[in-house]
């Protein structure tokens, strides 16, 4: 079995991994006051409810 010779630094080893959740699309999910899309355990932008109540005011 292979070993490596030396220690990958840290920038060598976060720069092959940033590309690990660019590969999958980011999850959405609907509110359920509005049905506008959001994505899971966010508050809504558009009538600021989560959970199925009024969490923030927004103006509109």
């Amino acid at each position: 079995m292979a070993v490596p010779k030396r220690k990958l630094s840290r920038s060598r080893t976060r720069r092959r991994r940033a590309q690990w959740l660019s590969r999958t699309r980011p999850a959405a999910a609907r509110c359920q006051q509005c049905r506008a899309p959001v994505r899971p355990h966010t508050v809504c932008h558009s009538c600021g409810a989560y959970g199925g109540r009024q969490v923030i005011d927004v103006a509109e």
